[in-house]
């Protein structure tokens, strides 16, 4: 698994996933007040050099030059993020970078794309420190909806030394933190819900154009998942509400559009981002298996 293969299939699906016009995402056709398609394109583009770094340290842990607990998954994401961050004033990736760092050291790490076991073990054999590290992107990128006042609290100083004293790392953090979030989900399960989409997908665009094949699949996660990010943003009501949409648009009841105005009219509050977190991964999953364009 060649780390330049990984980089240009993980940056051109990040790119996919903003720009084809999923309901009630940002996508080349609709923006929201805060959040263009124009965030995506910077911050996509300004952490290919960290998933460059992620993908050559599964490298050297291949070849027995490096431990899985040598790998610093944390400083990574934070660094992608602190990149993304210089590149624009928003937060479109934060999701996205979390999700593709551990990804593509896994795949390097297994030399193929059927990386569960290595992405599982790289979360388990994670430090402490990693936590913190995390912690200190969330900071950065300060995505919406994080709750406070819990334990080991993002925004709380505190936290830092909690984690280090309590040896919580990324596996027990995700753990903590699993029914509140997808990404944490599938560093647990290896990826499981973006590996059933890319399987997906490859079924799909064996006979639909790649537009189609991906809004199709979108719909279906989103008819079978309740996005984390809305929940966190609106409550578990309105999450459910858009699960029971999106599956009446797949009946037909709803047309594309009429789903799309629905997630739209409380602005982003029904913003599907964390399953579109996965379709990104999903989408680089496409495109590393050989997946080429043809209209």
């Amino acid at each position: 698994m060649d780390k330049w293969r990984v980089v240009k299939a993980f940056s051109l699906g990040s790119l996919l996933e903003a720009t084809i016009p999923k309901p009630g995402n940002v996508n080349r056709y609709r923006d929201f007040e805060d959040l263009t398609l124009y965030h995506f394109l910077f911050a996509h583009t300004a952490v290919m050099d960290v998933l460059f770094e992620a993908a050559e340290k599964g490298e050297l842990i291949r070849k027995g030059k490096i431990s899985p607990a040598e790998v610093g998954i944390g400083a990574l994401i934070r660094k992608a993020i602190e990149n993304s961050r210089k590149a624009q004033n928003s937060n479109p990736n934060f999701g996205i970078v979390t999700l593709e760092v551990p990804f593509a050291i896994a795949l390097t790490w297994a030399g193929s794309i059927d990386a569960e076991e290595e992405a599982k073990k790289l979360i388990a054999f994670s430090s402490p420190q990693d936590s913190v590290e995390f912690y200190k992107a969330i900071r950065t990128a300060n995505p919406k909806g994080i709750k406070r006042g819990v334990k080991y609290d993002v925004y709380d100083d505190a936290s830092f030394e909690e984690l280090l004293r309590d040896e919580i790392n990324l596996k027990k953090l995700a753990e903590i933190s699993s029914e509140r979030e997808l990404i944490f989900k599938e560093w647990l399960t290896g990826y499981r819900i973006s590996y059933s989409t890319f399987y997906r997908l490859k079924e799909l665009t064996s006979r639909l154009s790649l537009e189609e094949a991906t809004i199709k699949a979108f719909l279906e996660l989103l008819s079978r998942h309740m996005d984390t990010l809305i929940v966190r943003k609106a409550g578990i009501e309105e999450a459910k509400l858009v699960q029971k949409k999106a599956k009446e648009t797949l009946s037909g009841k709803l047309t594309l559009e009429e789903f799309d105005e629905f997630l739209r009219e409380k602005k982003d509050l029904r913003n599907p981002g964390s399953l579109a977190d996965i379709m990104a991964v999903s989408l680089g999953l496409l495109i590393l298996s050989g997946y080429s364009l043809s209209l």
